[in-house]
């Protein structure tokens, strides 16, 4: 059952932060400010240097209530396996990967497969991915969601790659469940403003909350 609670929780927050950075206390910061944000849903990508002991200590600091912890950049089922007995509640790859798939199903975990073909999808899906990663976004655009769903209505779209805050809204309008956010949401802590991040992520989140009324 948890399983789906944990995708009920990353739809019901419609946005997912994708945190890379040059190192883990970063990556920790931007974390905790996309939390104070209003965001629960928090990706950590494996391009982070010790990703796994981010996880670690962000499901230290925060309560479950608080927080969604997911292990993005997952590559291959080692990896994927890592990053589940770090604590990671769901798995995000670029693309798609069957072994990380049944890995994902064995222990129960949501996986989100990087797709961007119909065919893609279908094979995702048909190896039990409940949400699909369409990634990169910026390829396609919104009205490519609208498409897919004509002959797919079931599909659940994330689409993470080209969602800023002037087309978020048309994101969740043509029919997606979630958004994953990278650098429109996370540039400000290049420069070191935190706070600045955390803005954004309270700005993201009115405007899903804006298209889903």
């Amino acid at each position: 059952m948890k399983k789906f609670e944990i995708l009920n929780r990353i739809a019901a927050a419609g946005v997912v932060a994708v945190v890379r950075a040059e190192s883990a206390e970063i990556a920790e910061k931007i974390s905790q400010a996309c939390i104070l944000g209003g965001i629960p849903a928090i990706e950590i990508t494996f391009t982070v240097q010790g990703a796994e002991d981010v996880i670690k200590a962000l499901k230290q600091k925060f309560s479950p209530k608080e927080l969604i912890v997911g292990a993005g950049t997952v590559l291959d089922s080692v990896t994927a396996r890592i990053a589940i007995l770090a604590g990671a509640e769901y798995i995000v790859s670029p693309g798609f990967n069957l072994e990380v798939a049944k890995l994902c199903n064995r222990y129960q975990v949501p996986y989100l497969p990087g797709c961007q073909t119909l065919t893609e999808i279908i094979q995702a899906m048909e190896a039990g991915a409940d949400i699909i990663k369409l990634f990169p976004g910026s390829a396609y655009g919104p009205s490519y969601v609208k498409a897919i769903k004509g002959p797919l209505p079931q599909v659940n779209i994330m689409p993470t790659g080209g969602v800023s805050l002037d087309n978020v809204e048309s994101w969740i309008k043509n029919g997606c469940v979630a958004v994953g956010v990278g650098g429109e949401l996370t540039a400000p802590a290049k420069k070191g403003d935190y706070e600045g991040v955390t803005k954004l992520a309270q700005a993201f989140i009115e405007k899903v909350k804006e298209a889903r009324k």
